[in-house]
């Protein structure tokens, strides 16, 4: 009700401006912990999830809220990206609101506060529950961005649930390149070294824009180098048919329009990895019926972002409501149940 309230104001503003506001809201919150656990607890890469709901990245760049964004009902938050130095990202405006469409256009550009602010943050919260992932990039100047991803690891693998090796936003000129095989088993290879043996499980989030060879590929690099999951998937530099006068706008699309492409490359993820990999279903989720559409497609677990930016923050609640009963409708006792079961 109150968001309904101060939505038009809201989209008065700057999507960018905006966004700053509402962090600093949640910031002046007070950390409420995360959701209890209960009926749609799951257990994921050895993590146990109150509910299989997140934030995904971009959201929290640089680790301001991820424990008031625990308390608005979301059973993990993930934060970053981050890269090792501080850097402005690409000139603005960068961020467009495609009402008509109910999504987003971005072309942020890894804009953060760099690895030693975001640590200091998240040292502070070490000892408060809760599953917070940690999501690294490398820098755009960087001249070994593996050897940034290496770095990040060492950094942020003491205070991570898990690590989010971030290759697929389409914003930082070449990245997208690290999902070829050659260099993605490099990459992976020096992350997993910088983590060493006893370290969090390492996700992988690619891109939605890739050919049956490159999702045969990576799910054959995620399967032998045993990552915890892989997050599928970041923003899309397709446009579907849009209505907005902004679908021109360069960057990463996402929110209603990302749904379909999304859901199909969770399907080819499962169907390439045998089910042997957990999957984290991201891309147009926005209601109850999108979530536990991408979990019967294959994901155990589910992110939103942009539908936020439209339903305001009782979205995760009533997405976890509306999940809980279309399990029950459906005869699931539970998350794990329903993963993948589309294919029954």
């Amino acid at each position: 009700m109150l968001f309904d309230l101060a939505r038009p104001a809201l989209f008065l503003l700057d999507p960018e401006r905006a966004h700053r506001l509402t962090v600093r809201a949640l910031a002046a919150l007070p950390a409420s912990g995360p959701a209890p656990a209960g009926p749609l607890a799951t257990s994921v890469a050895g993590l146990d999830f109150p509910n299989p709901l997140g934030m995904a990245a971009g959201f929290d760049k640089d680790a301001e809220v991820p424990d008031q964004l625990l308390g608005l009902g979301f059973g993990f938050a993930e934060v970053g990206s981050i890269t090792p130095r501080p850097q402005q990202g690409n000139p603005k405006p960068r961020l467009f609101r495609l009402v008509e469409d109910r999504a987003v256009i971005n072309r942020m550009g890894f804009n953060n506060g760099g690895a030693q602010a975001a640590r200091a943050r998240l040292d502070a919260r070490r000892q408060r529950p809760g599953i917070v992932g940690i999501n690294i990039g490398a820098n755009k100047d960087s001249e070994d961005r593996t050897a940034d991803y290496a770095e990040m690891t060492r950094i942020m693998a003491p205070l991570a649930s898990y690590l989010a090796v971030n290759i697929s936003s389409p914003n930082t000129p070449g990245l997208r390149a690290l999902q070829d095989e050659s260099a993605l088993t490099g990459l992976l290879d020096a992350v997993l070294e910088a983590r060493g043996a006893q370290g969090p499980p390492v996700f992988l989030k690619v891109a939605p824009d890739l050919e049956p060879a490159d999702i045969d590929a990576i799910a054959r690099i995620a399967l032998d180098k045993r990552l915890g999951a892989l997050i599928v998937s970041n923003t899309t530099i397709s446009r579907p048919a849009l209505k907005s006068s902004r679908a021109a706008e360069t960057g990463g699309l996402s929110g209603a329009p990302l749904r379909d492409l999304a859901q199909q490359r969770i399907r080819d993820f499962r169907k390439a990895t045998g089910g042997a990999l957990p999957l984290v279903g991201v891309g147009g989720i926005g209601s109850a019926e999108d979530a536990c559409a991408r979990i019967r497609a294959g994901a155990s677990l589910v992110q939103l972002y942009s539908a936020m930016v439209y339903e305001g923050p009782g979205l995760p609640r009533r997405i976890l409501h509306g999940l809980e009963r279309l399990l029950k409708r459906d005869g699931f006792g539970s998350i794990a149940e329903a993963v993948g079961s589309e294919e029954a």
